[in-house]
C-alpha cells in the first residue's frame, strides 16, 4: 500500500486502484469477501469484478441504443466501490434468477375484511419470496372489540393481524442469507396505538417487524399544550380521548425500553412530497428511507464518499466535488434503468413503478470520508461539508433526470405545475425549476439516503450511510446461508487506511459514535434532509444511562427541525446491543440482515 504521510492526489489515487483492482484482491476484509461470497456472488463468478461486469451488462440491456458503451459506463462507475447499488440489484442483475431489484416495498391498502387481509398477506408472502421487503400501514384495520356490522362478529385489533405476517415472515429467508424484513405503522389517533407501542416489549414477539407511529402535527401540538386527544376510527361514533402528553410519554417510554417504535412525521412527509397532489403517503420500507405509496418500491443506490476525497489526510484534503457530480449523473441513468429491467412480484408495483419511477440514490461512507478530510463528525464544518455534498448530488441528480425526460420522456405521472409547487421542489435552483418547467423529468423522486449497512461492508467495511463510525474495531455478525450466525472482527475503513501509512493508531479526526453528543446526530440528519425528496435512515445512539427526559427531547428537536422520521437507539434488555454479540440469536430490528440491502 502507499505511505505518503502528507496526502496523495486525487488522481494517483485511482491509478493506484486500478491497478491494485487488476491484479489483486479488491477485499481488505475477509468479511467483505464473505458478504460478496454468501450474498451476491453469482454462479462462475470468480471475484467481484465479474459481479459489477455483470450487473452492468444487465442494466445497459435497457438502453435503446449504444449497450455495450452504456455497460462499460456503468462497469466504471462500480469500479472501486465508487457506486454501490442496493442488494438486489448486486444479487439479481443478470442472473436470470426470477427475483426482484427492488430492495423494498409498501404494500397496497389492507382492506378491513377478512378476505382482503388475507389477500394482503398473500401479496407480502408473493413479494418477499421475490426479496423484497414490504410496509404496510394498519390503521385501516378497525380497532379490537368492536362489532362488524355484516358478521356480528368482535374485531381482534390490527396487532393481532400483524402476528400473522410476522409468522409468516418467520418462515421465510426472502434471498440467501437474509432475514425477511417488514415495516408496520399506525396512527397517533388510532384506538389500538397503545397496545401497538408497547407490543414488541416482549421480547419473543413481532421480531421481523419494525414499528413506526404515524405523528401528525395536530397530535404534537397537543402534546405541546398538554390537550386532549381523541382516538377515533372511521364509521365507528364512540371516540376514546387521552391526554396526548400521556400517549406521547408511551410512545417513547417504549422506545426508550425496547428501541422501538420509531416516529414518522407524517405530515411533514406529506408536505414536502413532490407527488403531493396526488397520493398521500402513510408508510415506509422497513429502514424509513422511502416513504411510499400502496404499491411503490424502493430502487436504491449509494455513492461511496470515500471515493471522492482528494488528498486524504494531507491538510489540503477536499471532496471531488465535480467528480461526484459526474458520478450521481451517472448513477441516476443507472437506476431509471433498473426499473425496466426489473421483475415485479405484483402486477401493481409493475404499474405504480413505471408510472412514477422513483429512484433513491443517497451517500454512504460520509463519517469515514470526513476523516480522511481531518474533520470531526460532530462539528459545524463536518455538517456543512455534508450538506454541500448532498447539494452537489442533489442537482445532479436533477439535472440528469431533466436530461433523462429529454431524452426518454417524463414519468407519465407528471404534473408540471402540482410538481414545481410541492415542498421540495420549491427549494430547487431556479435553472433546474426552469429546465423541469421546459422539459418535465423522468423521476418523481431521486434522492434517499439509506442505512447501506450490508453494502457498506462489502466495501471493506465503510462507515454506513450518514452514520458516524460505530468504533474503530468490531465484531459484527453476519447471517449465514444456513440461518446460523458467525462473527467477524472488523477494522472501520478510514483506520484501515490510515493504519496502512501509520502501522498503528488511528487518524487525529477519528471519533466513535459513543463520543458524540445525541444532538449531534440529529443536526448532522437535518443538515441533510432539506436536500433530500425522500427521506433519510438514520439511527441516533445513545447511552444506556441518558436520562428519559434527554431522549424524549431528541423526539420534539427532531419534529421541530423539520425532520420526517425520528429513531433513537439505547441498548436494553430486548434487543441488546447495535454491533456487540447478543447472548442468543434473536433477529434484531437493527441488525444488517433486516436492512433489505
Amino acid at each position: 500500500m502507499l505511505k505518503k504521510h502528507k496526502g496523495i492526489d486525487n488522481a494517483s489515487i485511482r491509478r493506484f486502484h486500478r491497478t491494485r483492482m487488476k491484479t489483486h484482491d479488491p477485499f481488505s476484509m475477509d468479511i467483505s469477501r464473505h458478504i460478496w461470497e454468501t450474498r451476491y456472488r453469482a454462479a462462475d463468478e470468480a471475484d467481484i469484478r465479474a459481479s459489477w461486469r455483470r450487473v452492468a451488462q444487465a442494466i445497459a440491456l435497457a438502453e435503446a441504443s449504444e449497450c455495450a458503451q452504456w455497460a462499460e459506463r456503468f462497469a466504471a462507475l462500480l469500479e472501486d466501490f465508487r457506486f454501490l447499488p442496493g442488494g438486489r440489484i448486486l444479487a439479481g442483475a443478470g442472473t436470470g434468477h426470477r427475483v426482484t431489484l427492488f430492495n423494498c416495498f409498501v404494500m397496497g391498502e389492507i382492506a378491513d375484511d377478512l378476505e382482503h387481509i388475507f389477500e394482503a398477506l398473500k401479496e407480502g408472502a408473493l413479494t418477499m419470496q421475490h426479496g423484497g421487503g414490504v410496509g404496510y400501514d394498519f390503521s385501516t384495520l378497525r380497532p379490537a372489540g368492536t362489532v362488524a356490522a355484516a358478521t356480528g362478529s368482535i374485531a381482534s385489533g390490527p396487532v393481532s393481524f400483524m402476528h400473522i405476517w410476522d409468522a409468516m415472515c418467520a418462515t421465510m429467508l426472502s434471498t440467501g442469507a437474509r432475514r425477511g424484513a417488514m415495516m408496520a405503522t399506525l396512527r397517533c389517533d388510532h384506538p389500538d396505538i397503545e397496545t401497538f407501542v408497547d407490543a414488541k416489549r416482549d421480547p419473543a414477539v413481532l421480531r421481523h417487524f419494525n414499528l413506526s407511529v404515524l405523528v401528525s402535527d395536530a397530535f404534537m401540538d397537543a402534546v405541546a399544550g398538554d390537550a386532549d386527544w381523541p382516538l377515533v376510527f372511521p364509521g365507528l361514533a364512540e371516540a376514546r380521548t387521552v391526554k396526548a402528553r400521556e400517549l406521547w410519554q408511551r410512545i417513547l417510554r417504549a422506545a426508550y425500553d425496547t428501541a422501538e417504535p420509531g416516529v414518522l412525521f407524517v405530515d411533514t412527509i406529506n408536505r414536502d412530497n413532490t407527488l403531493g397532489g396526488q397520493e398521500n403517503l402513510s408508510a415506509t420500507n422497513p429502514c424509513g428511507e422511502i416513504p411510499l405509496p400502496p404499491y411503490g418500491a424502493c430502487d436504491l443506490g449509494s455513492l461511496n464518499l470515500t471515493a471522492f476525497v482528494a488528498s486524504p489526510f494531507a491538510a489540503d484534503a477536499r471532496f471531488d466535488l465535480a467528480a461526484l457530480a459526474d458520478a450521481a449523473g451517472l448513477a441516476v441513468r443507472f437506476l431509471d434503468n433498473v426499473i425496466d429491467v426489473s421483475r415485479y412480484p405484483l402486477p401493481a408495483q409493475a404499474q405504480e413503478a413505471h408510472r412514477k419511477r422513483r429512484i433513491g440514490l443517497g451517500l454512504t461512507g460520509l463519517a469515514d470520508a470526513l476523516v480522511l478530510l481531518g474533520l470531526h463528525y460532530d462539528s459545524d464544518a463536518a455538517r456543512q461539508l455534508a450538506a454541500q455534498a448532498m447539494r452537489t448530488v442533489r442537482d445532479a441528480a436533477y439535472r440528469a433526470s431533466v436530461e433523462l425526460a429529454r431524452e426518454k420522456g417524463a414519468f407519465p405521472a407528471f404534473a408540471r405545475e402540482a410538481f414545481l409547487a410541492s415542498g421540495f421542489a420549491t427549494r430547487l435552483p431556479g435553472d433546474i425549476r426552469d429546465a423541469i418547467a421546459a422539459h418535465g423529468i423522468r423521476n418523481s423522486h431521486l434522492l434517499a439516503i439509506a442505512p447501506a449497512g450490508t453494502i457498506s461492508l462489502l466495501a471493506n467495511n465503510l462507515s454506513s450511510g450518514i452514520e458516524p463510525v460505530f468504533s474503530a474495531e468490531a465484531e459484527r455478525r453476519v447471517l449465514e446461508t444456513d440461518g446460523r450466525y458467525r462473527t467477524h472482527r472488523v477494522v472501520d475503513y478510514a483506520c484501515q487506511l490510515w493504519q496502512q501509512r501509520q502501522n498503528d493508531g488511528v487518524p487525529p479526526a477519528f471519533i466513535e459514535a459513543r463520543q458524540i453528543d445525541p444532538l449531534a446526530h440529529l443536526h448532522m440528519q437535518a443538515a441533510l434532509q432539506p436536500l433530500v425528496d425522500n427521506a433519510i435512515s438514520k439511527t441516533i445512539n445513545v447511552a444506556a444511562d441518558i436520562p428519559f427526559e434527554r431522549f424524549e427531547d431528541l423526539y420534539r428537536q427532531a419534529h421541530a427541525l423539520g425532520l420526517k422520521g425520528c429513531t433513537v437507539f439505547r441498548p436494553n434488555p430486548v434487543t441488546g446491543a447495535i454491533l456487540s454479540e447478543p447472548a442468543d440469536e434473536r433477529v434484531q430490528c437493527c441488525g444488517i440482515e433486516r436492512e433489505a440491502d
